[in-house]
């Protein structure tokens, strides 16, 4: 009989007792269990009980001192309070029926075995008892400590019928396997391959969601060769199934973008937690396919993929329900520029090539550099240390730059209000373009960003137009 010492936490012998107050059985389960299990840190805790888990939660609440507020959903028959730091939700046992057509099953009072029949996976279908009988004591049916030792995502049921009930299950088998470095059973992965037709049932917002969490995974590559394996990501982001191949023309071939990008996600996954970072990654090169050609005398070249690619951008994160904020202009941001400071390895590179490109990235310089050194995969070791030092040199100089001309998020200190006042102007084309005008002569050096300076260049270059100071601000 195996048991788990539960954390020192007083929630669990305070469920325990309001459990025996009201005459009903109930028990820790799912994900929590799990993480106990793997030493994972959780602050979920989910109660199931033989009876009303609403009024498990209200009697919960009430031995707490602090009487937190019990959030019912009654659609759902579930109940949730915080306790401290801690998210406890409650619902009474249940079995499920679906309907072909629908991911929401008809739910009705059930028994424990019921309950954990309607768990996803094994592992997750595990349950430690909060009763006086056996407290401590680990409630598992369908063998998931076995699972979780071999490292092994299986369904509790058929797995054919499980997917086919709630389809979204197949992107999280893909997730917990990418976020837990576990493999899938073969029964498992191939009823996913099988039944990935009924992922169109699913909403896109949940399965961005899951999909992110792939992302966020410790090897998200892991979970993108899962996806494409079993053909979902085929049917949920084809735009990256697109990426995948090689094409060979007179005995020359390019790379595999698709592997390539796993590559870039991967090395960047290694450095940063930053969602959109690692978006930004998986999207650098998603334009390679629409922009590729061949010529004999260059071989395949893929030209202005990095601004065809930034343009996609904005439809790809609507298509797949991603915010269309400034996260979705932080990673088009990337994918525009992410070839630039490639283009800045070399001892000539001039400091008005730097200034423009701090100018153009403002904040989001580390975030880039973190990017093109993640996009060096090259199997020559030689070839990628080389390039790594290049870009210690360019880091080192944009710093250099950035310190002596404070070009970082650089705005002209002359502004087109300024520019109005001066020649008596109204906004017009003529204020953009001198602005503009400016703005360059800055950037190339001929002129300090300081008003003094900038301002005599401004009188000099309105002169030459034939536009009259009429409110000199020097």
């Amino acid at each position: 009989m195996n048991t788990i010492q539960l954390p020192d936490n007083p929630i669990f012998e305070l469920v325990a007792s309001a459990a025996a107050e009201l005459e009903m059985d109930a028990y820790v389960i799912g994900g929590f269990v799990r993480d106990l299990v793997l030493k994972r840190p959780s602050k979920d805790i989910d109660v199931v009980c033989i009876g009303d888990g609403i009024a498990l939660a209200h009697r919960v609440s009430e031995k707490l001192p602090y009487k937190p507020k019990v959030s019912v959903f009654k659609n759902f028959g579930t109940a949730m309070l915080r306790a401290d730091e801690w998210e406890v939700e409650f619902v009474g046992a249940r079995k499920e029926s679906y309907a072909s057509h629908s991911r929401k099953p008809e739910v009705e009072q059930g028994s424990l075995e019921d309950d954990l029949k309607r768990r996803d996976f094994t592992i997750n279908a595990l349950g430690i008892s909060l009763n006086k009988a056996n407290y401590g004591q680990v409630i598992d049916a369908f063998d998931g400590l076995k699972d979780i030792k071999r490292k092994i995502i299986r369904t509790p049921l058929e797995p054919g019928i499980t997917f086919s009930d709630d389809p979204l299950r197949m992107m999280r088998a893909i997730r917990f396997a990418s976020q837990l470095g576990f493999d899938i059973d073969p029964d498992t992965f191939d009823a996913i391959a099988d039944n990935k037709e009924r992922i169109k049932i699913v909403s896109q917002e949940r399965i961005t969601d899951e999909l992110n969490k792939i992302i966020l995974s410790p090897e998200p590559s892991y979970g993108f060769k899962l996806l494409f394996t079993t053909g979902l990501l085929h049917l949920i982001f084809p735009k990256m199934v697109e990426l995948h191949g090689v094409e060979t023309k007179n005995g020359n071939s390019h790379k595999d973008n698709f592997y390539h990008t796993l590559q870039v996600l991967d090395n960047v996954a290694q450095v940063s937690d930053d969602l959109w970072l690692r978006w930004s990654a998986i999207l650098h090169d998603i334009a390679k396919p629409d922009t590729k050609r061949y010529s004999p005398k260059a071989g395949w070249t893929f030209h202005g993929h990095e601004d065809r690619g930034a343009r996609m951008v904005p439809k790809l994160f609507k298509d797949l329900k991603l915010p269309l904020n400034e996260h979705m202009r932080f990673v088009q941001k990337l994918v525009k520029l992410h070839l630039r400071p490639i283009a800045l390895v070399k001892d000539t590179v001039t400091d008005s090539a730097l200034r423009r490109l701090l100018f153009e990235t403002g904040d989001d310089i580390d975030a880039l550099m973190v990017l093109c050194r993640a996009d060096i995969t090259s199997k020559n070791d030689t070839k990628v240390k080389r390039y790594l030092q290049n870009f210690d040199k360019v880091e080192k100089r944009l710093v250099e730059v950035e310190e002596s001309d404070k070009m970082r998020n650089f705005q002209p200190v002359i502004t087109g209000e300024v520019i109005m006042e001066t020649f008596d102007l109204k906004p017009s084309k003529i204020v953009g373009e001198l602005k503009e005008v400016l703005t360059e002569a800055i950037l190339e050096g001929k002129v300090k960003n300081e008003f003094e300076e900038a301002y005599s260049y401004l009188m000099q270059i309105g002169e030459s137009k034939g536009l009259q100071v009429v409110n000199n601000k020097l």
